[in-house]
């Protein structure tokens, strides 16, 4: 079974989970609910993407992607939560969507699923899915950073680590299953 381009989004997704673990790691309870210069908290963004993997790819194939039960602006709500609670929220949106990629082969990526109503095809749905991660994954580490200060320990290359990081680039690669 050939999985070549759905193993390369499952590799991507896999890469921002981990650097928004990485950040999650490095915080206290307390600072999960922490809202910075008017912006979402850890905690209400973590309910976000949760929320928003669910709905998407849950029925990936067969329903529209935004589910009548989800109830995002819910997502949106201020919470204080613990550790175990931020952390089964975020694992339970991360199932779904690794138990639906496990699911695609290649050959689906052409068919069409719908979002809202608007047909789109699997690649393009899951380009989609990916850059909305993306942007609040950097959301999560720039707040996280913030938080953390001159405490933080840096997920990617740090100042003054470029030669090291270049004689080893193979350590960025995305974990595999």
């Amino acid at each position: 079974m050939d999985r070549t381009v759905v193993a390369l989004f499952e590799g991507e997704y896999r890469r921002y989970r981990t650097l928004a673990e990485g950040a999650l790691g490095q915080l206290r309870e307390e600072e999960f609910s922490t809202s910075l210069g008017g912006t979402n908290s850890i905690a209400t963004l973590v309910w976000h993407i949760s929320g928003n993997l669910q709905s998407r790819f849950t029925d990936f194939l067969d329903a529209d992607g935004e589910k009548p039960w989800r109830e995002r602006e819910e997502e949106f709500a201020p919470r204080s939560p613990s550790r175990a609670e931020l952390m089964e929220s975020w694992n339970r949106g991360w199932g779904v969507l690794m138990e639906t990629l496990g699911g695609l082969e290649d050959r689906d990526l052409p068919r069409t699923v719908t979002i809202r109503g608007l047909p789109l095809r699997v690649d393009e749905a899951l380009l989609r899915s990916l850059a909305h991660m993306a942007s609040h994954v950097g959301q999560i580490v720039l707040i996280a950073r913030s938080l953390k200060g001159d405490g933080w320990q840096y997920l990617s290359i740090p100042p003054g680590g470029s030669a090291e990081y270049n004689r080893r680039p193979d350590r960025d690669r995305p974990p595999t299953r």
